[in-house]
């Protein structure tokens, strides 16, 4: 006799049921991921000002200038709208299971082997930049949301970018005054008066604040990624502790949580199935493209012709995210017209082999990476233009295009994504395709 209540399923996806167009804009933003992360892993701050390190003339130049258009904080942006979209996948599965309040216990365990994973990741496979910590952090906070209709997330999460520009506009204000006290006392200085102690301590402030890495600085950072394993792994102790700390409430509290909530709303409005009309995409490309790289270009001219000045960078913080959340949604509307459109059908095979195994091939990125840069490995760090940078990054785009495909010809899932489902479901899942 049927139990009239049977047992919920409480499993993994299956690869049949998947969103594959899901697949495919996670592969794409997992692999973009790597054009902006790349600069941390093989040079010494040579993030935000290119004339530390890495060159800013020529083509090393031109490969900051397509960056600051296309790609500053937009594949950050994308993958975490997707991660925002993987909570209502998963939690709206299991609740349709029957889960109940598995749901919880399943969700959050999720998180927590996550935020190890992060863990072991910043400081023992040694990517400071790493997002997984955060992200297990931040999308705890989330669980109650789910719920909500698309257009509550959406608004919760542009009001949480908003908060996020109105913090960067009181530390512009704050940097302003800085500089107007420190000009001052300057402009005194050079006329051979003396400064009282409130001017000395002002200036000192202004010289502080617009203050730029130096060669030196960079050689020694350099230096040091250069030694042993160990050594490195100490070095980078601090760095990892500011980024999931202070870093982690001051920027990506307000990023990272409000593009979760926006790739929610998008995933209701199911944009991310490519179920949407082909129009939808378009005025998705062109709006966002037109409002996005308008404000990125002027962003960008600003940042060179200054030289990369503190007060500018400052400034372009105001229109940050405006500039790389409308880029981003052009991002989505071009990759789902690539998707709706039927071409290179290899192509997006092998994308969405590399989205299903993202966890797996963005731990990759730091592994190879360390191993070509670091002293245990080929000791290249700081040894690369900015642009010999991208070899790096074709090569593992070529790899991991090639080797996903065939690795989930005879796996379910990537080595890491077994592992996390294995974890969070408390059970050895399958592993082998039989």
């Amino acid at each position: 006799m049927t139990s009239p209540n049977p047992a919920p399923m409480l499993a993994p996806v299956r690869s049949e049921a998947r969103i594959n167009a899901l697949d495919v804009i996670r592969g794409v933003a997992l692999l973009g991921i790597l054009l902006m992360n790349i600069h941390g892993m093989g040079l010494p701050y040579g993030y935000f000002d290119p004339g530390v390190s890495g060159g800013s003339e020529g083509m090393n130049l031109y490969v900051w200038i397509m960056n600051e258009m296309l790609f500053e904080g937009t594949m950050r942006g994308l993958f975490t709208m997707l991660f925002g979209a993987s909570i209502i996948l998963l939690t709206s599965r299991l609740e349709k299971n029957g889960a109940g309040i598995n749901t919880a216990d399943i969700y959050y365990r999720r998180l927590t082997w996550l935020l190890l994973f992060g863990v072991i990741h910043a400081y023992l496979i040694l990517w400071d930049g790493e997002i997984l910590f955060p992200y297990a952090v931040l999308g705890m906070l989330l669980f109650p949301w789910r719920n909500m209709n698309p257009k509550g997330l959406l608004t919760a999460g542009i009001v949480l970018l908003i908060l996020g520009t109105l913090w960067s506009a009181r530390d512009y204000q704050n940097t302003l005054k800085i500089q107007k006290k420190g000009l001052a006392a300057e402009a005194i200085k050079l006329q051979g008066d003396s400064l009282t102690v409130e001017q000395t301590k002002a200036l000192e402030k202004w010289e502080e604040k617009k203050k730029r890495k130096t060669q030196e600085e960079a050689d020694e950072w350099t230096e040091k990624m250069h030694k042993g394993y160990w050594s490195i792994v100490m070095d980078k102790v601090s760095v990892n502790q500011n980024m999931q700390t202070f870093i982690l409430y001051r920027y990506f509290f307000w990023d990272l949580l409000g593009f979760m909530f926006i790739g929610m709303a998008l995933f209701k409005w199911k944009i991310f199935h490519g179920q949407r009309k082909a129009k939808v995409y378009l005025w998705m490309l062109l709006l966002g493209y037109g409002i996005g790289l308008t404000v990125n270009y002027f962003e960008t001219v600003a940042k060179i012709e200054s030289e990369w000045d503190v007060v500018i960078r400052y400034r372009s913080s105001l229109t940050y995210d405006l500039g790389r959340l409308a880029t981003t949604i052009g991002h989505i509307g071009l990759i789902m017209l690539f998707i709706k459109s039927g071409i290179l059908q290899f192509l997006q095979h092998a994308l969405a082999s590399v989205g299903k195994m993202a966890l797996s091939n963005y731990v990759m990125h730091s592994i190879i990476t360390a191993i070509i840069f670091l002293g245990f490995g080929f000791s290249m760090f700081g040894q690369l233009q900015r642009f010999e940078l991208y070899y790096v990054v074709l090569g593992i785009w070529i790899f991991q295009l090639i080797a996903s495909p065939i690795w989930l010809k005879y796996y379910r899932y990537g080595p890491l994504e077994w592992l996390w489902r294995s974890l969070t479901y408390w059970k050895k899942q399958p592993f082998k395709i039989k």
